[in-house]
């Protein structure tokens, strides 16, 4: 297979420019499950996208900065590593260490976990989009579960194999595992960056972001894994304001017990998933338990489905190539439509319910995207 083609991260809509900060924070209050050595603790990586005032000239940080982290899913879709050499050279809008934008005293913060086996700039074209926005987004690369995560040290941590699909099409290999243990430890991530990031607001060692995170109005968001994670993260800490899953099923304490953030879902109809080669099993688990803890929601809930999205439309992915749409790793939606409708979906919601403004978006059917089928329950 020929190497795809370099792509572009296009300039975001919002009036703020980008900064970007990484950070690696090891918990001592937790073993690390997924290793054998009962001395290892969890550490992880989170990388910040922030509003900025940008300094004409500034270098740009690079999409990803060491490639190894993306050989398991080389692996898992059967290509070689040269189908990613292109990402080696992509720049993003983002301009290392920035200085904060002073347009407002502190900014609301959204937690991001990625898809399982994905990586923390999986979805760099939103985080911009909304950072230039006036959020701050800090994304979650979960060592074990990422496709693979690079220390600070040069350690390489790549997915566990029980997190790997199994014979049964997607289903993780070791379903118990991934269910009982996984994603409730993968959900502590959330909340112990939740509280590094406030331990960050009163003193951040870079010197940046201290005093400039908005911890009273914090939401979180995630894609398949990361939003199963986010669910649970969002059923056990209060202060997750608000909470946005994408294209994933519910877990099963949390359709029992329900949530009560406001709440959106985005998805697609059962008729993409089919044709993405989904089992009918799981496609009506996705749509049940997704309806479920909608329909509970104490407060204020939405229901997104946009038609020709697969998985990996939840992601930067379709922008990478055409080729992916020809090899149906990707939907028949056009790539710039869908980042389109995602974007402006997820900015429309914590607008709403982080910021108080107008989302007019929110109020029903749109003229804008005629095509997506919407519905809300209001509180």
């Amino acid at each position: 297979m020929s190497d795809f083609p370099a792509f572009h991260i296009p300039t975001p809509s919002g009036p703020y420019e980008i900064g970007t900060l990484t950070y690696h924070w090891v918990d001592a209050s937790r073993s690390e499950i997924f290793s054998s050595n009962p001395v290892d603790r969890r550490e992880l990586i989170v990388q910040v996208w922030y509003p900025a005032n940008g300094i004409p000239g500034s270098p740009r940080s690079p999409y990803i900065p060491d490639l190894r982290v993306l050989a398991p899913v080389a692996s898992m879709l059967h290509l070689p590593m040269s189908a990613f050499e292109q990402l080696r050279t992509v720049k993003t809008n983002a301009i290392p260490s920035a200085p904060v934008a002073t347009g407002d005293p502190s900014y609301p913060v959204l937690i991001f976990s990625a898809g399982r086996g994905g990586f923390r700039q999986e979805s760099t074209l939103m985080f911009e989009e909304l950072a230039s926005h006036g959020y701050i987004v800090a994304a979650i690369d979960s060592p074990y579960a990422s496709c693979g995560v690079v220390f600070p040290d040069g350690r390489l941590i790549t997915i566990d194999a029980r997190l790997l699909p199994g014979p049964d099409g997607g289903i993780p290999a070791d379903l118990k595992f991934f269910n009982e243990v996984a994603i409730p430890y993968l959900a502590e991530d959330v909340i112990f960056t939740l509280d590094q990031l406030t331990i960050l607001n009163l003193s951040d060692p870079e010197g940046i972001l201290t005093g400039r995170l908005d911890l009273q109005r914090a939401g979180m968001l995630g894609p398949s894994l990361g939003g199963l994670v986010g669910a649970e993260a969002c059923y056990l800490d209060a202060r997750l304001r608000a909470f946005l899953a994408m294209d994933v099923h519910m877990p099963a304490d949390v359709v029992k017990a329900g949530l009560k953030q406001p709440t959106m879902f985005i998805s697609r109809e059962a008729k993409w998933m089919l044709l993405e080669g989904w089992h009918q099993e799981y496609i009506d688990e996705v749509h049940t338990t997704m309806r479920a803890v909608y329909e509970r929601l104490p407060g204020d809930g939405y229901l997104v489905l946009v038609p020709g999205m697969f998985h990996n439309n939840f992601s930067d992915a379709p922008s990478y190539s055409p080729m992916l749409a020809q090899l149906g790793l990707v939907g028949p939606i056009d790539a710039q439509r869908s980042h389109s409708i995602l974007d402006s979906y997820t900015l429309a919601f914590f607008d709403r319910h982080l910021k108080g403004l107008p989302a007019a978006l929110l109020d029903g059917p749109s003229e804008q995207f005629p095509e997506v089928l919407f519905e809300t329950r209001r509180s």
